[in-house]
């Protein structure tokens, strides 16, 4: 008798899943899944706006639509949770609804912004991002549970669009960058590349917290880190976002490092 382990086929998985969200009543209540689908769906709707103002040359606007989509994209999981009305069909609409938001409009506020006098190259570094992004999305899909986790795999595809709406915004509005050199082409490109590959990679990044006073009493350094950068957003809108946004990813790099080093370290020699 042939006792090998055979490979759970995509359709078992699936099926899987749908009960697993089922028993908890993510699936089967159209009321419950119609109120996170609807701020999903603003999202996709700002993640449009955000593309035909790039194509008008309005980078600044189109900028802040994408961080408006950014907040539909926090509220509609919130919401999701707080219904109980999580299920593979707001799952599917939430990553469709992003690869346009936080995939194509990123991409293409790139190339009109800072890339576009680079001609075929600058297009083909343009794109990295939005491939990569649903590259990360496919794969986010396929490992959804359902559960809300601290921390994602590969970078979240909302902190790569912020991350390059922040240098836009500070290209655009904080002079003293962009005189200095540190936002000019050249230097952008390894920017773009590497923004690409974290999103795929195995890197894990703290996922956005849950405000309650059980997560400050169980991770008060996280939440006082969450809540300096608030201010420093508040009291420095430009270059404040874009630090913080450095600093988060250099904390998910350091931590991978130094989990590297120590399986290392581990391994019997």
């Amino acid at each position: 008798m042939d006792n090998k382990i055979k490979p759970t086929s995509p359709r078992r998985l699936l099926s899987g899943r749908t009960n697993n969200l089922r028993q908890r009543g993510g699936v089967g209540s159209k009321a419950r899944v119609a109120v996170p689908s609807f701020f999903t769906l603003m999202n996709l709707f700002c993640g449009f706006g955000a593309i035909t103002q790039i194509h008008q040359s309005q980078f600044v606007y189109a900028c802040y639509l994408i961080i408006l989509a950014g907040l539909f994209d926090l509220l509609d999981g919130m919401t999701a949770r707080l219904t109980r009305g999580q299920s593979l069909f707001g799952a599917e609409l939430d990553s469709l609804c992003d690869i346009v938001s936080f995939g194509v409009a990123p991409s293409y506020l790139i190339y009109a912004r800072i890339l576009e006098g680079s001609g075929t190259f600058g297009l083909i570094v343009s794109v990295l991002p939005l491939m990569c992004a649903a590259v990360r999305l496919a794969r986010f899909n396929l490992q959804f549970s359902g559960e809300k986790k601290p921390d994602f795999e590969g970078l979240p595809v909302a902190v790569q669009a912020y991350c390059v709406i922040a240098i836009v915004l500070n290209i655009d509005q904080e002079t003293w960058l962009s005189g200095a050199g540190l936002l000019d082409t050249t230097s952008m490109i390894p920017v773009v590349v590497v923004l690409s590959l974290l999103m795929v990679s195995l890197i894990r990044f703290d996922g956005v917290p849950r405000i309650s006073f059980n997560y400050l009493h169980q991770y008060p350094v996280a939440s006082s880190a969450y809540l300096l950068s608030v201010l420093v957003i508040l009291f420095f809108p430009y270059s404040g976002l874009l630090l913080t946004l450095l600093v988060y990813i250099l904390v998910g790099l350091t931590r991978a490092t130094i989990r590297s080093i120590r399986t290392l370290v581990a391994l019997p020699r």
